[in-house]
């Protein structure tokens, strides 16, 4: 009896902890990444924004925030007006996916080194309360 018991509890807790992993709910970041010096989406990227877009369907009074972040490699007015591309063409495409424009707060982020190239080159979707 025992057994059965601890087989169930386990069960149960396990199935808790993946419901977890798999939460589209306010609070989840979706990464959209670039190549350096574009703004362009790829395939990757495209899924990236549809699912955002879905899951802030799931949220219709939730904002969905878009924060763009750039590399500090050149110019800082050719960094900035990327970030300000790249915030676009995301926020366009979440648009095109079904998201009210009403909601989407954009956030350009200043153009940083702070953390490594690949993720300098980003934007990130937030459904819920702004970072």
């Amino acid at each position: 009896m025992r057994r059965w018991a601890m087989l169930f509890g386990l069960t149960v807790f396990s199935g808790t902890m993946l419901a977890g992993c798999a939460d589209d709910g306010p609070g989840r970041r979706y990464v959209v990444f670039f190549s350096k010096g574009s703004a362009g989406i790829d395939t990757a990227a495209d899924r990236v924004i549809r699912a955002a877009a879905t899951a802030a369907a799931g949220y219709p009074a939730s904002p969905v925030t878009v924060a763009g972040y750039a590399a500090a490699n050149g110019s800082r007015d050719a960094e900035e007006a990327l970030v300000g591309s790249r915030i676009a063409i995301v926020s366009a495409t979440l648009r095109i996916d079904g998201v009210d424009p009403a909601r989407i707060v954009t956030q350009p982020r200043p153009p940083s080194n702070e953390t490594p190239t690949v993720g300098a080159r980003r934007v990130e979707i937030t459904i819920g309360a702004a970072p």
